[in-house]
């Protein structure tokens, strides 16, 4: 996995993340597990684990700096992105990843015992039907559902001040004409990804 290792500490570089190397080891160990994991239950269409580094690892930790902490939610993790890169490089923060497939989260909670993430839970169940204990700082979803959806799904998941951060490729122009609520579209710069990717951050307004 050699290849795999230099890509991702240039990656990281590029990103500006310093990680120490047990986390990196962790990283590409997650990229081993969907690799086996992937003939049987088809997690994702990327199957070289060197593509795996760029689509998955990096596209996933480029959002590290606009997540506010203590407690995320991840939403339509599929097989654990970005929620599980994000667990491995931010132990501080709690993660809930949650998806209505069930082979894709029987893989995630699979990864995450072999990955010893203790800051990790993962729930099987439709957004809509999530009743957390304790509201989320930041809830992040990934080509999960249009805007105007993302919003309605998960509005009752964030605490007062949180984030919600959706992950898109190009500005969704269309989308973003139709919500009634301010929003920030900050460009995102993938190393070794040529195409559009941007994060759509919508802060929830506080009551009272």
């Amino acid at each position: 996995m050699d290849n795999c290792q230099l890509k991702l500490t240039a990656g990281l570089a590029g990103l500006d993340l310093a990680l120490p190397e047990f986390q990196q080891k962790s990283l590409l160990q997650f990229i081993q597990l969907i690799t086996k994991w992937n003939k049987a239950y088809n997690l994702t269409a990327v199957r070289d684990p060197e593509e795996m580094v760029t689509l998955h690892l990096l596209d996933s930790l480029v959002i590290v700096p606009h997540i506010k902490s203590p407690r995320v939610a991840d939403i339509g993790t599929g097989a654990g992105l970005p929620g599980i890169p994000l667990a491995i490089c931010m132990p501080d923060c709690h993660f809930t990843l949650v998806d209505s497939n069930s082979k894709k989260t029987r893989f995630v909670q699979q990864a995450v015992l072999e990955l010893q993430l203790k800051n990790v839970d993962v729930v099987h169940s439709r957004v809509e039907l999530l009743k957390p204990q304790s509201l989320y700082s930041t809830v992040i979803s990934r080509a999960f559902a249009s805007m105007n959806d993302i919003l309605k799904l998960t509005e009752h998941l964030l605490a007062d001040d949180g984030l919600l951060l959706a992950m898109k490729g190009q500005t969704p122009t269309q989308e973003l004409a139709a919500l009634a609520t301010d929003y920030t579209v900050i460009p995102l710069s993938v190393p070794g990804i040529a195409a559009e990717r941007c994060l759509i951050s919508m802060e929830k307004a506080q009551h009272g």
